[in-house]
């Protein structure tokens, strides 16, 4: 890394890390009111634009409505909302009074979200009408709908003046954001991300992305998850650059005409989102204007740049990140820091990290081109916030026992250019269209099915999803069910009680499970199992 760009990142550090840190100017009042700062694309393809003023103006009225409830520094406030104008209005008012964002996914049930609320102490959720009755009744928070015949907020935002205090200081060491994990290995756990996070992040759109002033950006991750929260919104407005939302779910038609009605040049979604594309190539248009294309949220498989490259004349850059970190390796699209791109590898650590691989059985580098454990550095990493787990579940095991590395649970190995070569995942991880799932959840769902004794849940290989879930099933022996009745059964289970997004495509009933001596379930066994059956299925179709 040169000193020009080391001195770059230091930089952008230093916006976020000093005591008087604020994250509406940061975010927000700094910037030009006059300067677009938001496209909001509507399922028609119509657009609704708002510059810096317009989102100043209305997240004032909401920190007016958020202080009227007696929400303050520190107190959490939830958003079960989908992209729109709404949303960040909410956002930047939750921070304009110093409170600390919690973000839900929209596709989550009931159960999904109790916990996370209960878990975080939100005092207030923001609710879309359409998801209003996966809010539980609490005493212990309120609900404000957005939209629909109960449209609370925008009556409460109607109702106060514009003439508010000034927003709240809270430092960079202050609390920004309250996340979950999605619970690999064992129930989620919480994040609280400081202010000094955004850094990493803008550094990230900066070097990674390549995203300049000339740019039409677009990140299509949903701000449910930390890359489309701090991709598509946070970074974008931090460094003064516009952004596009999209409302509804992904097609790959409405996203031909977004890109082309809107001449993105910078477009950034998962892997399955160009899989996606990638099907339906005679809906392309030929007014298209890429010039850059980036990759997060699962490996990025060969196909779809041999495809991009042909189709397109770009290639996808491979970025690769975590909830604790941020995005501290990938294929940069700087041009003073571009690699060229190698199918299954995941880059260079980018700017602002130092990541290593140690040896599985010491803490200690491995020979390079050796797989092992995947580490970042935290003395050579100032972009790393992360030092424990909310509600006091401490590290959990993520650093070495010298503290000198940060253990991501992925394996890879490092060749002599530096260039990262992904191995494999933490074992019980499930990626799937971009999300990681941790069966964990799954599976204790549908463990509280009166028809299920037992169950195991794994990844299995799909060629738009990357991954799929699938369940092993022990039925309990009173249950009669039809096989192909209980399967559709357990699937609606897991979509009512757990996420949309997150049934077993797949349900096999089996007499057994393997398990450990100590009595835990081999989950590998059965990956490899099952990758083995389709395989020999493909090899005689």
């Amino acid at each position: 890394m040169s000193v020009e760009i080391d001195a770059r990142v230091r930089e952008i550090l230093s916006s976020y890390s000093g005591e008087d840190a604020n994250v509406a100017w940061l975010l927000c009042d700094r910037h030009p009111p006059e300067s677009l700062a938001l496209t909001v694309v509507n399922e028609d393809l119509s657009t609704t634009r708002l510059t810096y003023g317009d989102l100043a103006e209305s997240s004032r009225r909401f920190a007016q409505v958020l202080t009227d409830r007696g929400i303050g520094r520190g107190d959490r406030v939830a958003t079960l909302m989908g992209k729109g104008t709404d949303l960040v209005s909410v956002l930047l008012g939750i921070w304009r009074v110093g409170a600390v964002y919690v973000p839900l996914f929209t596709a989550f049930a009931e159960d999904a979200v109790t916990s996370r609320l209960a878990n975080s102490e939100t005092k207030l959720v923001v609710v879309d009408a359409q998801y209003r009755s996966k809010i539980a009744a609490s005493d212990d928070w309120d609900v404000l709908v957005a939209g629909g015949d109960e449209d609370g907020l925008t009556a409460a935002m109607a109702s106060v003046s514009t003439d508010a205090r000034p927003p709240v200081s809270v430092g960079g060491d202050g609390p920004l954001v309250h996340m979950f994990t999605s619970g690999t290995t064992g129930t989620p756990k919480g994040v609280v991300h400081p202010v000094r996070y955004i850094a990493g992040w803008q550094s990230y759109l900066e070097f990674a992305l390549g995203v300049g002033e000339d740019s039409v950006f677009w990140c299509a991750a949903d701000p449910g998850w930390a890359y489309g929260l701090y991709t598509a919104v946070i970074a974008p407005l931090a460094a003064g650059v516009p952004t596009i939302l999209t409302r509804g779910g992904f097609s790959a038609a409405s996203t031909w005409d977004v890109l082309s009605q809107l001449q993105v040049t910078d477009y950034a979604a998962a892997p399955t989102v160009y899989r996606g594309l990638r099907a339906e190539t005679l809906t392309r248009p030929d007014t298209l204007a890429l010039r850059r294309l980036s990759s997060a949220g699962e490996p990025l498989t060969p196909e779809v740049n041999l495809w991009a490259d042909k189709e397109l004349g770009l290639l996808v850059h491979d970025h690769y990140g975590q909830t604790e970190l941020g995005m501290p390796a990938g294929f940069p699209h700087h041009p003073d820091l571009a690699h060229p791109v190698i199918a299954g590898a995941m880059g260079v650590a980018l700017p602002g990290w130092t990541l290593t691989v140690l040896d599985n059985d010491r803490d200690e580098p491995a020979p390079a081109g050796t797989v092992g454990r995947l580490a970042v550095v935290v003395a050579d990493s100032p972009l790393m916030t992360f030092t424990e787990y909310a509600a006091g579940r401490g590290d959990a095991g993520r650093f070495t026992t010298d503290k000198k590395h940060f253990l991501t649970g992925d394996t890879a190995s490092i060749d002599t250019d530096g260039i990262l070569h992904f191995s494999s995942r933490d074992d019980d991880v499930i990626i799937m269209a971009g999300y990681r799932i941790g069966p964990f959840d799954v599976e204790s769902v549908l463990a509280q099915h009166p028809a299920v004794r037992e169950c195991a849940v794994v990844a299995a290989p799909d060629e738009v999803r990357g991954e799929v879930i699938e369940a092993f099933v022990i039925r309990k022996p009173e249950s009669t069910a039809d096989e192909e009745d209980l399967v559709r059964e357990l699937q609606q289970w897991v979509k009512t009680k757990y996420a949309a997004h997150a049934y077993p495509r797949r349900v096999h009933f089996v007499d057994t499970l393997p398990k450990t001596p100590s009595g835990k379930i081999q989950r590998a066994q059965l990956r490899q199992q099952r990758r083995a059956e389709l395989a020999r299925q493909e090899a005689h179709s």
